[in-house]
């Protein structure tokens, strides 16, 4: 037996947009040992083991199968593993903590402008300095990957420990890979970002171990979750109607609603004034359009997604 272990982020923003995504579909998280604890609960997901950690530990964590599922970023998930595709799964996307993985270059490289570029400014950077362009970032493992699969060779990786921006002014690296949300920390040290130097366009992300124990035990908890997650998302989109007068599901149907009973059904939002209208034309006296909290349905394709590959 294996309860569910749920991993989110301690402290920040990370950790504040994490409890009120968790919140919007009716998990509410509490700290246990008040504000310095390390480890909470989540109510309406049952006995789970739910712990605070560092992004980068969630990440850690999931690639190693220490942990089944955690919010954390995609750069660091795809940086820290070897191999990806076999490590864990993206769950969903939040829609927050974004920022891109990218390759940068002093601007005063005016012949420098794509990955191509930069792999004939390394073989020309050599020649004349003997020695191999140097490559500053935390990124090292995505780097090498990202420069490999576009024939860059001519670099040598210098990890950076400090500002990375800040390296080519520096004279400790000429060029950076560094994540960025707006470009201007960039702009301000007189940095490019290659035209097809985007590596990866990074945001925090519901994460699955694909190394992790699994077992009924906790992919009970998970699938309580993920359609909890799907209902939310899929009541966003939908409003339901409130019918004074009954109308046959027939003509609901007709109309491209789903009946509920005789006297409510649901329709898609941008829809619902129309279906409105049209019951009103069928006898269903007044009509209120209210909005819908979460609309359960009967399969969850992310879940059944995730149970394939690790069955």
């Amino acid at each position: 037996m294996t309860r569910l272990s749920i991993a989110i982020p301690s402290k920040g923003r990370l950790k504040e947009k994490s409890e009120a995504w968790f919140a919007k579909s009716g998990f509410k998280l509490r700290q246990k040992g008040g504000g310095r604890g390390y480890s909470a609960e989540l109510s309406g997901l049952g006995d789970v083991d739910v712990m605070l950690l560092s992004a980068r530990e969630i990440a850690t964590g999931l690639i190693e199968g220490q942990i089944h599922i955690g919010i954390t970023g995609e750069d660091l998930l795809n940086d820290l593993s070897a191999t990806p595709a076999s490590d864990f799964d993206v769950l969903h996307r939040l829609g927050f903590g974004g920022a891109d993985v990218i390759v940068a270059v002093p601007a005063a490289w005016l012949d420098v402008e794509t990955m191509a570029d930069l792999e004939a400014a390394g073989a020309l950077f050599r020649e004349r300095h003997g020695r191999r362009m140097r490559v500053a970032t935390k990124y090292l493992n995505l780097t090498r990957r990202f420069f490999a699969e576009r024939s860059v060779g001519e670099y040598r990786l210098v990890e950076s420990a400090g500002a990375t921006e800040a390296a080519p002014a520096a004279g400790s690296a000429e060029v950076i890979v560094d994540i960025t949300s707006t470009g201007a920390t960039l702009k301000a040290n007189d940095l490019k970002i290659l035209q097809d130097g985007v590596m990866l366009e990074s945001q925090a992300a519901l994460t699955a171990s694909l190394k992790a124990a699994w077992t009924d035990e906790s992919l009970a908890p998970l699938q309580t979750l993920l359609d909890a997650v799907a209902a939310t998302a899929l009541a966003q989109t939908m409003s339901r109607l409130e019918l004074a007068k009954p109308v046959s599901e027939s003509e609901m149907t007709d109309l491209g609603l789903t009946a509920l009973h005789d006297r409510a059904a649901l329709c898609p939002a941008g829809d619902a004034r129309e279906a409105a209208r049209g019951l009103t034309a069928r006898g269903a006296g007044t009509v209120a359009i209210t909005t819908v909290e979460q609309v359960f349905a009967s399969e969850n394709a992310v879940f059944e997604k995730f149970v394939k590959k690790v069955s």
